[in-house]
């Protein structure tokens, strides 16, 4: 490993040097802020979201996380990729089977995009998922997570359930919006547009696994 030379170390440290380092963080930088510039900011006339954004954008917070077949992990972990996430306790009534549902065509419905999504239910209890449900979760990330605690990160519109909605997470582990309750085939065509534009938006950056 090469020396580092004292002068370099001063000249990093004058107002000049700072200057420098800024400019470098805000070029590697750029490609990010430019995509969410252009989703959020340059809109084209009569454009609408189907999902309501999160302002301000919520961080995944680092909520202990168990598999279930027990393996310990933490939130933060899915970090680096696009997330769909449900919520809902490991009876998963027939909101819950809807959710799962729409999170699976949804990603399925993405074609060649949909590795750059991951889908991921929350399961807030500790009562067991029915093994009926299983083989339609073979490639989603289950995780257990202890009751009430989901509940201080995500928030659901008023008047509604958390288990009511599909939330999105970008792959700066931002919680950014969250889909209208009750879903239908109508309602899934929306939330497939306001995907594909966000992985459009986020293509020259974004790219799929972690």
């Amino acid at each position: 490993m090469p020396a580092i030379n004292s002068t370099e170390v001063r000249s990093a440290n004058t107002p000049s040097g700072r200057w420098k380092m800024i400019l470098v963080l805000l070029v590697c930088a750029s490609p990010v802020v430019a995509s969410y510039f252009m989703y959020y900011v340059v809109r084209p006339e009569g454009r609408r979201n189907f999902g309501e954004l999160i302002s301000p954008q919520r961080p995944l917070p680092p909520l202990a996380t168990q598999t279930l077949d027990g393996k310990a992990g933490e939130l933060t972990a899915l970090k680096n990729q696009w997330l769909l996430l449900s919520v809902a306790g490991g009876a998963c009534d027939m909101r819950c089977e809807q959710n799962l549902y729409f999170q699976r065509q949804l990603r399925e419905s993405l074609g060649r995009e949909k590795d750059r999504l991951d889908r991921v239910w929350l399961v807030d209890d500790n009562i067991p998922v029915r093994p009926a449900l299983l083989p339609a979760l073979a490639a989603a990330t289950v995780l257990r997570v202890q009751p009430g605690a989901v509940a201080q990160w995500l928030e659901p519109a008023p008047g509604k359930r958390l288990e009511d909605h599909l939330y999105l997470v970008d792959p700066l582990g931002n919680l950014m919006m969250r889909f209208p309750a009750d879903m239908d085939a109508e309602a899934g065509a929306k939330a497939k547009r306001d995907l594909d534009r966000l992985l459009r938006a986020s293509s020259s950056w974004d790219k799929e696994g972690r």
